[in-house]
């Protein structure tokens, strides 16, 4: 029964990305339409076609790769077949009539001229006032900006769900003294965390001291100690100094001398920014803390996430190159690196065909998943680079912004930004955004991480 749920949650899990997949694409085709821009495709999917019907002008199907989707909007590049077309127009008989400059010779603008002539075949007479890169700014950044802005909506109504009815839960130490919960065993390096103790491994400063679970500890250096955050503090702002520690066993009034190691740490649980600071080795005892809250509580915990996922942006390709070196065995694969779907529905499956969670908690893991894949999927499109959706927003505004300082100063309009010129660098990231996405699946593939990691 267990492998039933297990492929269930993989099947729901995934089900739940392509629709997420399928709403952005909509995202984007349902402005362009609405618009006047023409649509020839909308797919769910890459590779060959595995389903499509045509409605009106546009295709619409599921490819056999799950992988992503896409929607031809036509006209996203000035089309031509020689070289750079300033105007298209159509004779009385329908034939088109173009405006072309005489291209360069070379690998990139070969480049550049092919997708040029990809995009004529899809021009028609009639089309000519409805090429994408011909509509206003504001339009193509509302086109543009409509799929990932769908995602974070799918991301922000998830979240919401859950936050409203089951609840928020947060781990919180026990107010009063600190009572010692865990102790470590080992020192670790903290991107080492979670491996077994190894025999040259040094011990924590708090075996040093002789702390077992179920100490409470009642002073640090002198200082009484009324709580865990301030029993933190002491502890790392005592970096590398000695450390006496009170506390009580069974009632019995015990003092443990130590020294708190350097280690590299983050700054605190939402700031995971590693600085040298004092460590002991302990954990405190806790409890669950439910907060429900509506759209107010969910914008602020979703910026709180957004913060948290631009720095792991930032850090993706270093992410993926631990990753990498996981598969080849130079490394342990880290906890908390990057998964690609594969992953994602490997950990929807454990998770709900996992026996110790009641169906509650296995829809609210999943439905947090899907949410948190929306919310990554929604801010990485937003970055300014072809051929991401930010690299289309950032070439609308910058001709925005280049008209507008042509008219002030009484300049010809400059025209339409050319993002054609920007081709190089977009195969450019898609080579990168490829090879990572390999990377990530075959590492779910041969070291993947589980629920319990």
């Amino acid at each position: 029964m267990s492998a039933v749920y297990y492929i269930l949650g993989v099947v729901v899990f995934v089900a739940a990305i392509l629709a997420s997949i399928g709403l952005h694409e909509l995202g984007h085709m349902v402005p362009a339409k609405a618009f006047g821009g023409k649509v020839t495709q909308y797919f769910i999917g890459f590779g060959p076609t595995v389903w499509s019907r045509q409605r009106g002008e546009t295709e619409y199907g599921l490819k056999a790769i799950p992988l992503g989707g896409y929607v031809k909007i036509v006209g996203m590049l000035p089309p031509t077949v020689d070289g750079v077309a300033d105007e298209i127009t159509f004779d009385s008989e329908g034939n088109k009539v173009v405006k072309v400059r005489k291209s360069n010779t070379g690998m990139f603008t070969q480049l550049i001229s092919d997708a040029r002539a990809a995009e004529w075949e899809h021009v028609k007479p009639g089309d000519a006032d409805r090429l994408f890169y011909k509509m206003a700014w504001w339009k193509k950044v509302i086109v543009m900006a409509g799929g990932p802005t769908v995602n974070l909506l799918i991301a922000f109504f998830l979240f919401w769900t859950v936050f409203g009815t089951y609840g928020a839960r947060t781990i919180e130490p026990n107010p009063g003294p600190p009572v010692i919960e865990t102790v470590s065993e080992c020192l670790l390096p903290y991107a080492e965390e979670g491996r077994a103790c190894r025999a040259d491994d040094p011990p924590t400063p708090a075996v040093e001291a002789g702390l077992l679970p179920g100490d409470v500890i009642t002073s640090f250096n002198g200082v009484e100690v009324t709580g865990w955050e301030q029993f933190r503090g002491l502890i790392r702002n005592n970096a590398g100094g000695e450390a006496v520690i009170g506390f009580e066993r069974d009632g019995e009034p015990m003092t443990g001398t130590t020294n708190t190691t350097v280690q590299a740490r983050p700054t605190s649980n939402t700031d995971l920014t590693l600085t040298q600071v004092g460590f002991l080795g302990v954990t405190s005892v806790s409890h669950v803390v439910v907060t429900h809250g509506g759209p107010l509580y969910t914008l602020e915990q979703m910026g709180t996430m957004t913060k948290d996922t631009v720095a792991a942006l930032v850090n993706l390709p270093v992410k993926v190159w631990g990753v990498a070196k996981a598969i080849v065995g130079l490394e342990d694969r880290a906890a908390d690196s990057p998964i690609s779907i594969v992953g994602g529905g490997r950990i929807a499956g454990e998770t709900v065909s996992h026996e110790d969670y009641i169906a509650s908690e296995k829809m609210v893991f999943l439905l947090m998943l899907v949410a948190g894949f929306n919310l990554f999927i929604g801010l990485f499109n937003f970055i300014p680079l072809l051929p991401l959706d930010g690299g289309h927003i950032a070439g609308a505004l910058y001709e925005a912004i280049r008209r507008g300082v042509a008219k002030l100063n009484g300049r010809p309009d400059p025209g339409y930004v050319d993002v054609a010129k920007l081709l190089p660098i977009a195969y450019g990231v898609a080579v990168v955004m490829l090879v990572m996405g390999v990377v990530l699946i075959v590492g779910d593939l041969v070291v993947p991480l589980h629920l319990e990691s």
